[in-house]
Parts: C-alpha cells; sequence; structure tokens
C-alpha cells in the first residue's frame, strides 16, 4: 500500500505560498508546496492543519482537494494529496521549523525554483484548478 503526503495549496493575487526546506535530507534546500506525511488515524485535512502549525506556527482552514499525483520516494510508491487552504499570514512573521524562507510566487517562477520533484506532478492540474 502507498504511503499517503498532503501539500497546502494557498492562492492569492496569482501566486502561490511556497517555502525553502532546511538544509537537511533529500529535499534539503529545495522549494515546496508546504505538508507532510499523514499520520495514521488523521484525516487529510486534521495532518494539513497539524503541519501548518508546526512548521509555520499558522492555524489554517482548508478547502476541497484539487490534485493529486503518485509518485516513488526510493523504492516507496507514494500518493500526494493536495487541497487548497487559506490563513492570514501572521503579522510577526512565520516561525520557521522545517523551512529557512517562505515565499509567493507565480507557476512560472516555480517552474524556474529548484521545486521537489513530487511536487512538480501537481502543476498541470493547478495551472487547470486556477485557470491560469
Amino acid at each position: 500500500m502507498a504511503k499517503h503526503s498532503v501539500a497546502g495549496i494557498a492562492f492569492e493575487n496569482g501566486k502561490f505560498f511556497i517555502g525553502k526546506r532546511i538544509n537537511k535530507g533529500q529535499m534539503a534546500n529545495r522549494w515546496e508546496f508546504p505538508g507532510g506525511k499523514a499520520e495514521e488515524g488523521e484525516t487529510d485535512e486534521v495532518s494539513l492543519e497539524r503541519e501548518f502549525e508546526e512548521e509555520f506556527g499558522i492555524k489554517i482552514k482548508v478547502g476541497k482537494q484539487i490534485a493529486n499525483a503518485t509518485f516513488k520516494h526510493g523504492d516507496e510508491e507514494r500518493e500526494l494529496y493536495a487541497y487548497q487552504i487559506f490563513f492570514t499570514p501572521p503579522e510577526n512573521g512565520y516561525i520557521l521549523t522545517e523551512h529557512t524562507d517562505t515565499d509567493w510566487a507565480t507557476l512560472q517562477q516555480i517552474q524556474n525554483l529548484n521545486f521537489v520533484d513530487s511536487d512538480r506532478l501537481l502543476l498541470a492540474q493547478l495551472k487547470d484548478f486556477f485557470k491560469l
């Protein structure tokens, strides 16, 4: 059975919220749509709420699923589900625990970044969903 991951897609004014991973692990220093692995017994929505609280110190509202992909991570097959999310950026900045930076980027800018391969698989679906 494939492992299950989730990504939160915040989209405002033609730009997506992205985070740059810390310098650790296989995705070190790469940009991504934030999210993570769903823990056993968690719904996707609860998983995203937990991940954004842990990684950015913010509360989010999770909307509907808008994209999905299947990819290989080493020898393991993984399923990635992306959900539209909504939040208000904090006045005093994010509390970064798994990222060194955050940004808002257009689809064109994302295509030119060192972006995580699994999240790249979502781009065509996001382009269609947001009519870009």
